[in-house]
């Protein structure tokens, strides 16, 4: 039986290179996005033919409990989780409205919470799970212009360490990726110029590819079941 993955934010970006990586390893497939389904629909199908796997897609908000409730409704089982989906504000605190400091810690944070909660009960049917969090160098350090982004993305490492502690007697291993700036539409906000200042700090010269994020997560898919409760930097030495 193959084993199952689910990936949030899964239509493009890293959410998609994560998808196209793991069907390479013969994963099934459960997609999720809030918008292009028409091109999330597309990308399972090509997965499918290509690999011959199974791919379910649903859009709908992943911060909103009863939608994730009714995707795993769907679930019986379930081997990797990658919570990916995230949005960013960029822009001075004091501009900010309670809305938009409430819809960024509702994808960011509590979208988490919701699809652990379901897969747990999944991966204690089995005594063995991956749940991975896609999370950012600035919930370490903090970004100015991001308070919200950098708050949200520092509560996921810190539910991700916690989490690992208690389900590790299970041999659920609990991990994140700390994202330095990788070339998504999230950082399309930035500017040619803005992106260049950013490069210039980065020792290795460049932005990071989707494509290293996701061999990121193949990688911590097949680590030693020993490895868990890390914050894994992924960022050109940033920081």
């Amino acid at each position: 039986m193959k084993k199952k993955a689910l990936i949030t934010g899964a239509s493009r970006g890293i959410g998609e290179a994560v998808a196209k990586e793991l069907a390479s390893k013969d994963y099934d497939l459960v997609l999720v996005c809030h918008n292009n389904i028409e091109k999330m629909q597309l990308l399972g199908e090509t997965l499918a033919s290509q690999h011959g796997i199974t791919c379910q897609c649903h859009c709908g908000d992943i911060g909103d409990s009863n939608f994730v409730t009714s995707i795993f409704s769907e679930l019986d089982s379930l081997d990797v989780l990658v919570n990916n989906a995230g949005i960013s504000y960029v822009g001075l605190l004091q501009d900010m409205t309670n809305d938009d400091w409430h819809r960024v810690m509702s994808v960011n944070l509590d979208s988490i919470f919701y699809t652990s909660r379901h897969a747990i009960k999944l991966m204690l049917s089995s005594h063995n799970g991956i749940i991975i969090n896609i999370s950012s160098m600035w919930g370490t350090v903090g970004a100015s212009t991001e308070v919200a982004y950098s708050a949200s993305k520092g509560a996921v490492n810190s539910f991700t360490k916690a989490l690992a502690k208690e389900l590790a007697p299970s041999n659920i291993r609990v991990n994140a990726i700390a994202c330095g700036i990788i070339d998504t539409d999230m950082n399309k906000c930035f500017s040619k110029d803005e992106l260049e200042i950013f490069i210039d700090e980065i020792p290795s010269g460049r932005i990071g590819k989707p494509e290293e994020v996701a061999k990121l997560v193949s990688n911590i898919c097949d680590a030693p079941e020993y490895m868990t409760g890390q914050i894994i930097g992924l960022d050109g030495g940033y920081i």
